[in-house]
């Protein structure tokens, strides 16, 4: 369970004082973290056969759509394993120095935000390839695709390391010495930092929005005017764009839980620990895993 210390929004300070939010039921923090691995491991063994799968076919990599899909289950894999290891560490009970999580949640928050925009690379690449059929090979070479996926993890870290600016320029030294559970919170040491962030994921979201609908709109256009072949492949490429939306809205659902945890700890401590753990599970996890085995299932060539 990501466990979000109260005092620490308020104050940007995680030592005196703290507040640490998490349950202290044993059969509950076990039950939880048993769910986790159960979830995990056995999704994280699809998506490491799917990446082997890539890796081993040579015609695969040949393909933008399946180099970028590849992104996301790296992406997704790495995710994985390090929640993983910060579940495990709240379930023992493990304070860690802030100055160690603090690359840890950062590489989290690069793995997370990664594979939603790989899939709007995905959605660009089904628009070129319907809409301008003629520049599709020049525009998604091999090489043209692994500049865009250089381009698309640069930007990953930008967020992430102007909130490391900000910690470091608004906190002291003990502030890194302290010792606490590795969630992104720690990254917020003023209030007016975490509305930027909020802004910043609204307006990110709005422009994934903007993207897909120009993806979508363009292609019914060339659909409509299309010939009878040509049809069957606009068609095919409307589905697409359709489930990366679907998949778009899974990954991007978490960011709503912070207002409606918000909501729910005014009204019991007890029913926030479980809306929080909930919100991680279903929308930080599964939607996630599910969303890209899904694809890879589509996909059918891919296996």
């Amino acid at each position: 369970e990501i466990i979000m210390n109260e005092n620490s929004r308020q104050s940007g300070n995680s030592s005196d004082g703290e507040t640490l939010l998490m349950t202290t039921n044993p059969i509950q923090a076990s039950i939880e973290t048993a769910l986790v691995q159960v979830v995990v491991w056995p999704f994280l063994s699809v998506l490491l056969f799917m990446l082997f799968v890539y890796l081993k076919r040579e015609m695969f990599q040949a393909e933008a759509r399946y180099t970028l899909f590849a992104q996301t289950l790296f992406s997704d894999s790495c995710l994985l394993v390090m929640t993983d290891f910060v579940v495990i560490t709240m379930y023992l009970g493990q304070l860690l120095p802030i100055g160690f999580c603090i690359p840890v949640v950062i590489l989290m928050d690069v793995f997370s935000n990664v594979s939603p925009s790989i899939i709007i690379a995905m959605c660009l690449e089904r628009y070129v390839a319907i809409c301008m059929p003629l520049r599709h090979v020049e525009l998604f070479s091999p090489s043209r695709t692994l500049l865009y996926i250089a381009i698309i993890w640069f930007l990953c870290f930008v967020a992430p390391f102007a909130d490391l600016f900000i910690v470091l320029a608004f906190s002291t030294q003990d502030y890194f010495e302290e010792l606490t559970f590795c969630y992104y919170e720690i990254m917020f040491v003023e209030d007016w930092h975490m509305e930027m962030r909020g802004l910043y994921y609204i307006c990110d979201c709005l422009i994934i929005l903007s993207i897909l609908l120009f993806c979508y709109t363009s292609i019914i256009v060339v659909a409509h005017r299309a010939s009878a072949d040509d049809k069957q492949s606009a068609s095919k490429g409307q589905r697409t764009i359709l489930f990366h939306l679907i998949q778009l809205i899974l990954c991007t659902l978490e960011v709503i839980c912070p207002y409606v945890e918000a909501h729910v700890i005014s009204v019991s401590l007890d029913t926030y620990l479980i809306v929080r753990f909930f919100n991680f599970l279903v929308f930080t996890i599964l939607t996630k895993i599910l969303s890209t085995i899904i694809y890879g299932l589509d996909r059918k060539s891919v296996v």
